[in-house]
Formats: structure tokens, sequence, C-alpha cells
């Protein structure tokens, strides 16, 4: 593991911009949890489960310079009505980031600490789900740039609508 963490780290150091640092300390789970509401009888149910995901983020300046990134997978499988199961996974991380604009930063922490994350936690959750007795899941790679540039443009529009609507307030 500490060999995936090293490659990890300079992967990320290598994507931070010029005089940047971007340094991975610790990667550790803060908090798991898996359920199966209707075992044992969901175990007899037909058919493929549907499964959804979900994702969200929470960052919080430890130290100067030191955040801890919190990043938070939610996998849900129902099959017809019932809840097959429910996982989740808190997988967190102590990132050291310096010099860097605050766009930067902000950048840097909703695309490389997620990006960094993620396998730690889909690790997590296949091993839950086949340790609670279902078929394998493999959750599919996740390009939080993608991600991240889908949320500031939402964040752009919301603010010129909201602007706008101020306008039309202002001249009412």
């Amino acid at each position: 593991m500490s060999e995936e963490q090293n490659e990890i780290t300079g992967a990320a150091e290598a994507q931070a911009p010029a005089g940047g640092r971007f340094q991975l300390q610790k990667i550790y789970v803060k908090d798991v949890s898996f359920e199966v509401p209707g075992a044992p009888q969901i175990f007899q149910a037909e058919g493929a489960a549907e499964i959804k995901m979900n994702l969200s983020q929470r960052v919080n300046q430890v130290q100067e310079q030191v955040f801890e990134v919190v990043l938070t997978v939610t996998v849900t499988a129902t099959s017809g009505e019932k809840t097959a199961y429910l996982a989740e996974v808190h997988q967190a991380g102590l990132f050291t980031i310096s010099g860097l604009e605050a766009a930067q930063q902000h950048a840097v922490l909703n695309t490389l600490c997620p990006h960094a994350l993620f396998p730690y936690a889909s690790r997590t959750i296949t091993g839950l789900v086949a340790d609670g007795g279902f078929p394998p899941l493999v959750l599919q790679p996740i390009s939080f740039d993608q991600v991240y540039q889908q949320r500031l443009r939402e964040a752009q529009a919301k603010q010129q609508e909201m602007g706008e609507s101020m306008e039309v307030q202002g001249t009412a």
C-alpha cells in the first residue's frame, strides 16, 4: 500500500502547478457503514439489482497548509421496491498544499484530492459488498476534473441567474 501511496503522491506532485506544493500525508477510513435491511429474504429475490452511486466531499483546514479531505461514496442497490444493500464509506486524507493561488488551491482540493482517495473508497465498497454476500461490484473510475468543471459552470449560471433576478427586482 505504501507503494500505491507513493505513486499517487508522485503523480499529484507532478500535476500541481509550478511553484506549488501538493503532498499526501495520510489516507484513512473515517467511517464505514454496510446495511442489508431485507436479509435474509433479499437473497431470494430474482433478477439483477439496480445500483446507484452518490458522491460528496468535505474539506476541513486542519492547520495552515494542511487540509483534511473526506470523500463520501454511497452505493445503494435496490431490487424492485426493496433495498438490497446500502454501503457507505467516508474515505479521508490529509494533504499539504502550499504556494498556490486561492483558485488553484480550490481546484486541487476538488480534483487531485478526491482522485487520490477514490481508489481506496472503491476498494472498501467492493469488499463490503462481497463480504455481504452479493455479486462482485466494480465502481467505474470518475473524472473529478469533469465533475469540478460542471460544478463551476452550475455555480456561474446560478450567480448570473441571481444577478438577473436582482436587476429585475431593482427596476420594479
